[in-house]
């Protein structure tokens, strides 16, 4: 068995190791090497778009910030012939009087975000990845077994070309939310089950999108449709989970159907289903984001509701945080830099999981007494500045202590 380090001229320096591949883990292997930092990334999926699970066909609504920050790593530009810019979005609930518009021109911007498929994401990750000169990638590859050393951790490593252990100063969990890492690590997680699955497939609008993005409340969870190239539309659809295989089963018409019925007639028509995919959704937040020389990122650290479409962006934030913080250290895996990344990041965090919990539970309740209260607070979002501004300076990314990469275009 072979032990590894990686360095780039001077005397060996131990890489820092990113267990998963993924979104968040390529993003944060980028970044790493960006910033000078030697880094080893390990995935158990080949390095094909068509290979790895995160690379699907979900429809990806970025935030203004997220694709700063993106651009500021080289992967935009792999990327934006793909993707389509978000204008406005309007806020409705069924039944109910009150609504929110958000719209670019109003905030002084080009577009309040970007829509763009995970699999063209993760073709422009991966096209990125290749130009990377200090980063190691292991795959198809799989952590075994973590060991605790003095100053980091050695992991256990099984490769197509046999066991390989690799000390590294830093370890980092963006396994998903299954996380291999988090469980090695001790770190225990609080999970809530939304009772829902989620359906996303593209539809063919009647009227042009025009750069529109829509979500819908209803009792039995949110709709939205996102607007993409070519006059398409992303759809979701939330289903409580007990009817979700009844909704699988539907043919094309009846699925459009309903989905019709749930979403309305604000683009006319809507026609030409692709194939459709269900999602159980859950909630997963790890108790801690750190251990010793040990960062948990992404889903790994938190698995939102996908309402408000703010898991890829808070995760991003993570991966952007850290590698800021750990190119200010000699030592990645300082206990100090670690408190500092955990501080920095709880404000974003925290608020972002409250606001995805709070609009699930309170705009989706069945309850008739709330229906005004409702109505009045999307009224006060909508028409008090200050609420707008503060609800649309979110909505781009912009929340706590961001990430420096993304305020480059701080509008």
């Amino acid at each position: 068995m072979m032990t590894s380090s990686l360095s780039a001229g001077g005397p060996p320096r131990q890489p820092v190791m990113i267990i998963g591949g993924g979104l968040v883990g390529a993003s944060l292997a980028i970044a790493l090497d960006a910033a000078g930092i030697d880094a080893v990334m390990v995935e158990a999926a080949p390095p094909r778009v068509g290979d790895q699970p995160s690379y699907d066909e979900r429809n990806l609504a970025l935030a203004r910030a997220t694709v700063n920050g993106l651009d500021a790593i080289g992967v935009w530009k792999h990327a934006a012939a793909q993707a389509t810019p978000i204008r406005h979005i309007h806020v409705t609930r069924a039944g109910e009087f009150g609504s929110v518009q958000l719209d670019a021109r109003r905030h002084g911007v080009d577009a309040l975000g970007w829509t763009l498929p995970a699999r063209e994401l993760g073709a422009a990750l991966l096209r990125r990845l290749d130009e990377c000169t200090r980063l190691r990638r292991l795959a198809p590859a799989r952590l075994t077994r973590l060991e605790p050393l003095a100053a980091g951790w050695r992991a256990h490593v099984e490769t197509v070309d046999g066991p390989l252990s690799i000390d590294t100063p830093l370890l980092v969990g963006a396994d998903g939310t299954t996380s291999f890492v988090r469980e090695q690590l001790g770190i225990a997680n609080e999970r809530y089950d939304y009772g829902q699955t989620l359906f996303v497939c593209t539809v063919t609008p009647e009227r042009d999108h025009a750069g529109r993005a829509y979500e819908r409340f209803a009792d039995s969870g949110p709709v939205a449709v996102l607007p993409l190239a070519g006059r398409r539309c992303g759809l979701v659809l939330t289903v409580p989970r007990e009817e979700a295989d009844a909704v699988a089963a539907l043919d094309d018409a009846a699925f459009i159907t309903m989905a019709q019925e749930r979403f309305g007639w604000r683009l006319g028509r809507l026609s030409r289903p692709g194939k459709r995919h269900p999602y159980p959704i859950q909630r997963v937040a790890a108790e801690a984001l750190v251990a010793a020389r040990a960062v948990l990122v992404g889903n790994a650290a938190q698995t939102i509701h996908p309402i408000g479409a703010q898991g890829f962006n808070l995760g991003l934030r993570d991966a952007l945080t850290l590698a800021e913080l750990a190119a200010e250290t000699a030592d990645p895996g300082d206990e100090a830099m670690l408190a500092r990344y955990a501080e920095r990041r709880a404000a974003d965090r925290e608020g972002t999981m409250a606001m995805s919990h709070g609009l699930i539970q309170l705009a989706c309740l069945p309850q008739p007494l709330l229906a005004p209260l409702r109505s009045l607070a999307m009224l006060a979002f909508d028409r008090v500045p200050p609420l707008q501004r503060l609800l649309a300076r979110r909505g781009m990314g912009f929340r706590g202590e961001p990430p420096r990469a993304v305020l480059e275009r701080l509008p």
